[in-house]
């Protein structure tokens, strides 16, 4: 089975332009078949103050009404998109810049409201492996932003994690997939307040260990749910650490397996 790599790459780096510079240059140097994933919540949170629209959120998640889907529309579609794909293209990979709508390639539900309405917030249904595998079989390298759609006219935000983990179950029925988690930090820690405790291997029985010391908490806890989530479902490895992972140079990040 041949491989494919999907990268995530995180707000921070978005944010830096340093930081984000090297990560593409790293991305359009890895070999084989590839695709990226990207948010860009700090900057829709940037544009929307000043817009004067107030940015909500709860538990890390944000609130997402109509003012706001129209800002993530712009800014995840169209700025923080078209400027990855531009740049990509600078450097020779041949990059086509993608929402969940375009080529039906990711499908959604508007979030079912219990405690908290989120608004027009969705989650996935569906992964169109085979729209999506045309373009990669036409050597273009897809990077999607963190918006889907509902086939019937609704785009939806979606969280970039989701989306990363969701595109990698749906391509490993084609591929054998290595997901790729790019953030500012070397990997999972032991203290978060020292970047230097990586944990460089992470298996179902460690994972449940560290959950019961309360080792893993806040905002690591969705990552590795998505983790474990696209493990059981046919993804292979899942990498995750800062962008000098993707050189495999050193193994200065977390591996992990089911």
């Amino acid at each position: 089975m041949e491989k494919l790599s999907i990268v995530k790459i995180g707000g921070n780096i978005i944010e830096n332009q340093t930081a984000l510079s090297t990560f593409l240059k790293l991305f359009s140097n890895l070999k084989g078949k590839k695709i990226l994933v990207h948010g860009g919540g700090k900057r829709a949170t940037q544009i929307a103050s000043k817009l004067g629209i107030e940015s909500k959120m709860i538990n890390g998640r944000r609130i997402t009404d109509a003012k706001t889907l129209e800002v993530i529309t712009m800014v995840y579609g169209g700025l923080v998109n078209k400027t990855i794909v531009a740049n990509l293209q600078a450097l020779h990979s041949n990059t086509i810049g993608l929402s969940g709508a375009d080529a039906n390639s990711i499908t959604s539900q508007k979030r079912l409201v219990t405690d908290i309405d989120f608004g027009f917030v969705g989650d996935v249904t569906s992964v169109n492996h085979h729209a999506i595998n045309k373009l990669i079989q036409a050597d273009f390298t897809p990077v999607f932003c963190a918006i889907t759609h509902d086939k019937n006219g609704q785009l939806l935000n979606t969280n970039a994690d989701t989306i990363s983990s969701e595109l990698a179950i749906g391509m490993s029925q084609l591929y054998q997939v290595a997901l790729y988690y790019c953030f500012e930090l070397n990997g999972v820690l032991k203290d978060i307040n020292d970047k230097n405790t990586v944990i460089k291997q992470l298996n179902s029985k460690s994972y449940k260990t560290l959950l019961e010391t309360n080792i893993i908490t806040e905002g690591m806890l969705p990552k590795l749910e998505n983790c474990f989530y696209a493990l059981q479902n046919g993804v292979k490895t899942i990498y995750m650490g800062n962008t000098a992972m993707l050189t495999q140079e050193d193994d200065n990040f977390t591996t992990i397996t089911l």
